[in-house]
């Protein structure tokens, strides 16, 4: 700063006139005088100065235990000097806020021995507490705001179904049902980065992003939870939609500014891979590693089977397998191993949970109408384990959580088991495939349980061939299989198409067996895909480069009155017939909707690029639209929950269908004739356009050839006349003469 010559400002008069506010703030250096970082513990045993050390090492172990690493050094005792004893409580530096915060949620209520347990607070919250304002404030009500039915869906007045699709970056919900009633219900670019799910009941739908999973439901669309799970790659619901299962290739890893709560992984969490949580809470339950879990071998390589565990059907637990061990089911919702062990079973390979059928709930329903307190059918499992050393392979039914084992059977020469259960609980078939003394050649055995009949009889269905698919009839005593004996089914070359066989098989009541029903040879189909209401069945071919065919087929054709309840003597198999048959080039996926009639089929990008979209057909084979559309990945029906009427309510709508048709046959009609008068006024419009088009190039027309007349007149000039004529030559007849000389 330059100072005029002769003044006489002194060195204080100068600093005054500067101002360093400007350089002062920018160098400003902050001091942490806060507790952020500070808990206070109370209930610790109060002990004298021997016994100090002791109890500082055993406080600092517990919080290591949890997540939270102190150091004895960074426990604080106060003393009472009078009696030369702790005062009870200790104060415990955490180093940073969140650390704290995580060790307030982690010790809080900690059992530090018999007779005591940690109450954990923040230190700056007993100050906050400690010096907060007394005086009473009402607080405001706040206005209800009613939230948006999560089924909603369901009270659609035309009954219409949803079926979401997957296009590129767009996520698309429709609405399904008559020409004029298809719409699209929502629709959101960016929805998911990986793929959509439907929840089992159809509450939820869920997209997949980098940072974890969010659940979408209601009217609008709104979100409804979200689990962070960081590259999550694969999900699974509970069947009542209470949990769900996340997994991720990528271990679990905790970084230090993360946040904490139930809801966020902590450190215990770091290195797994699987996530199991409450849906309702967004609270995170437990997690697994992916290859280890309760004692399995680390050092093992293998495919892991996805779901990784399995549920109960009314979500009171889930298990998973310890091949060759043990399997170990855990109680919901606290995620603990069922009495603290597992299912020691030595060499059990794989394990299918028993679903509960409608006879089960509406048994259930009956006993809570009358006020009985009847005691629920208890879950059961079956699982199979192979041949070892001298004993047979063993298929075992298993009741629980009592552990009782109900039935066994020994199977011999046994290369692979494969169980099935019936959607509701009443048979079990266990696909057995069977190899000759020679190791040569497989066969196939279905061992048939019938879990509702005393002692459990087992039905056997020996079979010659390789058995590549199996699918019970939905609600139904029947079940298909697609079977094989093409050499080239072990390994199929580049455009060779399997030879296979369809066939139809039904419980016998009189002879208590199941019988064939009929078979369809020479076919290519390897798919088979039953109405959710039983009866009608596709046999499709996916997966194929040359075939695509789609076979209709109909189990009970003119045979309706049986299932009205009156007995019709035929001969097995005459019921069958084939509606229809159709052609979707390279499909890769089959699927029906909720009510079974409608079926769809697609062509996923992520299979293949060629002719990408999807198409819907009738039950009976008639295609109802058909869409080409470049990089389509997905269509999923949106599932319904089961209905609410009771079997009384059903049957007397059957009974009455006749007077309910016939409004839907007047709405039907009208919709008719709305889409002819639309097509009659649409065409009207079109050749009164034309017939207005015409007019007026008439009129133009016209208008030019008066203009042209009048422009010639008064030229006076008269166009002058070129007359052209035309000289024809024609040959007669040609002669060539040689001239002698």
């Amino acid at each position: 700063m330059a100072i005029p010559n002769g003044s006489s400002t002194s060195h204080e008069d100068i600093d005054a006139e500067i101002d360093f506010s400007d350089i002062e703030e920018k160098y400003r250096v902050d001091f942490d005088d806060g507790f952020d970082s500070v808990i206070v513990v109370d209930d610790v045993p109060i002990i004298d100065q021997s016994k100090l050390d002791r109890l500082l090492q055993k406080i600092a172990k517990d919080f290591s235990r949890k997540g939270a690493p102190i150091k004895p050094e960074d426990i604080f005792v106060p003393w009472d000097d009078a009696a030369d004893k702790s005062k009870g409580y200790v104060f415990i530096d955490l180093r940073t806020p969140d650390a704290a915060a995580f060790a307030v949620a982690a010790m809080h209520g900690h059992q530090f021995d018999s007779r005591r347990q940690f109450k954990v607070n923040r230190f700056m919250d007993i100050e906050h507490y400690a010096n907060m304002d007394e005086t009473y404030i009402e607080p405001q009500t706040e206005e209800y705001q009613p939230k948006e039915h999560l089924r909603a869906f369901l009270t659609d007045p035309q009954g219409r179904d949803q079926y979401v699709t997957y296009r590129g970056d767009d996520v698309d919900i429709h609405w399904h049902g008559k020409p004029s009633q298809c719409e699209i219900a929502y629709s959101k670019k960016g929805w998911t980065d990986l793929y959509v799910s439907w929840s089992p009941l159809g509450t939820y739908i869920a997209t997949l992003f980098r940072q974890g999973v969010r659940l979408f439901g209601g009217p609008s669309w709104e979100p409804q939870q979200r689990f962070a799970h960081p590259l999550v790659k694969l999900i699974d619901f509970s069947p009542c939609e209470q949990y769900l299962v996340t997994w991720s290739h990528d271990p679990i890893s905790v970084p230090p500014n993360l946040p904490q709560g139930p809801e966020y992984f902590s450190p215990e969490d770091e290195g797994n891979n699987i996530a199991v949580w409450d849906i309702k809470s967004g609270h995170l339950l437990r997690t697994f590693p992916t290859s280890t879990l309760d004692g399995e071998d680390p050092t093992a390589k293998k495919q892991m089977q996805w779901p990784a565990l399995k549920w109960s059907a009314d979500d009171k637990f889930t298990a998973r397998v310890t091949a060759g061990q043990h399997i170990s089911v855990y109680e919901l919702p606290s995620m603990g191993l069922h009495n603290k062990k597992s299912l020691k079973i030595e060499g059990v390979v794989d394990f299918e949970w028993c679903p509960h059928g409608e006879k089960d709930r509406d048994e259930a329903d009956k006993a809570s109408a009358a006020g009985k307190t009847k005691k629920a059918r208890e879950n059961m499992l079956a699982y199979w384990t192979p041949e070892v050393a001298n004993q047979p392979a063993r298929v075992t039914l298993v009741n629980f959580p009592s552990r009782t084992v109900l039935r066994q059977k020994n199977l011999f020469n046994v290369t692979d088991c494969k169980l099935y259960w019936q959607n509701q609980g009443d048979f079990l078939c266990v696909k057995v495939d069977r190899h000759t003394k020679t190791k040569k050649s497989i066969f196939c055995n279905l061992e048939i349980f019938r879990v509702r009949e005393k002692d459990y009889p087992v039905e056997v269905v020996e079979l010659k061939d390789t058995v590549t698919d199996f699918s019970w009839e939905p609600k139904g005593e029947r079940f298909a299989i697609v079977s094989s004996n093409d050499p080239n089914l072990g390994n199929p070359g580049p455009g060779i198409t399997i030879k296979t066989d369809i066939s139809f098989f039904q419980l016998d009541r009189a002879k208590n067996d199941f019988k064939l029903l009929h078979t369809l040879t020479s076919r290519t189909s390897n798919t088979i895909r039953w109405s959710p209401r039983g009866r009608h069945v596709v046999l499709a071919t996916v997966g194929s480069s040359s075939k695509s065919e789609l076979e209709f087929w109909d189990l009970d054709f003119g045979t309706e009155d049986r299932r009205e309840g009156q007995v019709v003597k035929e001969e097995w198999g005459s019921g069958i017939q084939q509606l229809g048959s159709a052609d979707h080039y390279g499909v890769t996926d089959v699927e029906w909707d909720p009510s079974g009639r409608y079926l769809a089929t697609s062509a996923s990008a992520w299979r293949h690029t060629l002719e990408n979209g999807y198409a819907i057909w009738d039950f009976r084979g008639q295609e109802v639209e058909k869409h080409l559309l470049d990089r389509f990945k997905q269509f999923i029906w949106r599932p319904r929950p089961r209905t609410l009427l009771t079997k009384e309510q059903q049957r007397q709508i059957r009974r009455n269908l006749r007077e309910y048709s016939r409004a839907f046959d007047e709405e039907d009609a009208a919709e008719e004739s709305n889409v002819s008068a639309e097509l009659i006024a649409h065409r009207k419009r079109l050749v009164d356009e034309w017939n207005a088009w015409r007019a007026h190039c008439k009129k133009d027309i016209a208008e030019e050839k008066r203009n042209r007349g009048q422009r010639i007149n008064g030229e006076h000039h008269e166009e002058e006349k070129e007359e052209i004529e035309e000289w024809i030559d024609e040959v007669i007849e040609q002669i060539e003469e040689e001239v002698v000389e």
